[in-house]
């Protein structure tokens, strides 16, 4: 059986409810911000008891855009999302899993009764291969995922595809699984490991660099949290790796830096994004304070004055002058790290 089998199999057919999964892995236990929990309160049961993610896919701004969700299960992320999308948004779903398939289109009446417009619909297919689909390049203004690209095989087409249907400035925004390790080979094709979204989980600093490689050039950590492994046979399996939950923010713009330099550059935000009136948070290093000017590398400038936020920022400093790394980026100068030794011969090696 095929790692696709396997997925198909699990969430299709092993799995009737959320309360079936034998890990907090596919579960979203992030506090929910009250624009959301309103959001879910308008979704059908029966989708809210599919539902398998494990982070919260929202990000700001959402009103009138386009948005892609890869691996949209029963459709929970989806409906949610195009609430906040508006009226003039549009959400399209995409799941390989027939159950779960009629599960989202089962309902997509009722969900347009309930929002007053219909903006959201579903096509089966199979993440790795979008093309197969025909959605246009350059279409998109947000892709999310929530705890999918884990139980793909080719997980860098995936990110492939991603980077080619966004706009540009547009971001991909996802939360995954990770290990602290790259796992044995038999993991990959364990059933219940791969079904818990442990088995496919990729080590972070491959995923760093899949990212990468892809045009993303500068992965934002948003939100991180250690997973719980309730069952002993698997856990005792997975043993000693590590894993956590977390989200990232990728934007598609060309030129990003493959550090954080500075150039002496500020933003302030002025406010006005929906349901972040005092606040703007970037990811977990960038919580910005709404009319206060903030420093920042020249990746963040662009990040925000190159999307759809920077109608909420004032952008101070240009690139005349670079001041190197930025302070406190995790990078900083190779030299005068270690004690100088005395030469003992006049090899120059």
């Amino acid at each position: 059986m095929t790692i696709q089998d396997n997925v198909k199999d699990y969430y299709g057919k092993v799995l009737a409810g959320s309360e079936d999964l034998q890990t907090d892995a596919c579960c979203t236990i992030a506090d929910t911000p009250g624009y959301l929990k309103d959001a879910l309160a308008n979704i059908h049961p029966e989708v809210k008891a599919r539902y398998y993610g494990c982070g919260l896919i929202a990000p700001l701004a959402l009103r009138g855009a386009r948005i892609l969700d890869l691996g949209s299960g029963s459709g929970q992320d989806a409906y949610a999302l195009a609430q906040l999308a508006g009226p003039k948004g549009e959400v399209i779903g995409v799941d390989m899993t027939p159950e779960q398939l009629a599960v989202a289109r089962a309902h997509e009446d009722w969900h347009a009764e309930t929002f007053g417009y219909r903006n959201v619909r579903f096509l089966e297919g199979d993440i790795e291969r979008l093309n197969a689909l025909e959605l246009d390049p350059g279409s998109f203004d947000v892709i999310v995922s929530n705890c999918v690209i884990n139980l793909v095989e080719d997980k860098s087409a995936v990110f492939r595809a991603a980077y080619d249907l966004l706009k540009p400035g547009g971001e991909f925004y996802f939360s995954d699984v990770y290990a602290d390790r790259r796992l044995d080979e038999d993991l990959r094709h364990d059933p219940a490991a791969q079904g818990e979204c442990l088995g496919g989980a990729l080590y972070w600093n491959d995923f760093l660099t899949l990212a990468k490689r892809a045009g993303f050039a500068d992965p934002r950590l948003v939100t991180d949290r250690p997973l719980a492994i309730n069952n002993a046979a698997l856990k005792a399996k997975l043993e000693p790796a590590q894993f956590h939950s977390a989200t990232y923010r990728l934007f598609k713009i060309d030129g990003l830096e493959p550090a954080c330099e500075d150039y002496g550059q500020a933003v302030v935000y002025r406010g006005g994004a929906p349901h972040s009136e005092t606040q703007f948070v970037l990811d977990n290093h960038h919580v910005i304070d709404k009319g206060r000017a903030f420093p920042v590398c020249g990746n963040t400038f662009r990040m925000l004055s190159e999307s759809r936020f920077a109608p909420y920022f004032e952008f101070i400093g240009d690139w005349s002058t670079h001041y190197g790394i930025f302070p406190g980026c995790g990078t900083s100068s190779p030299f005068g790290q270690t004690e100088p030794e005395i030469a003992t011969s006049g090899g120059c090696c």
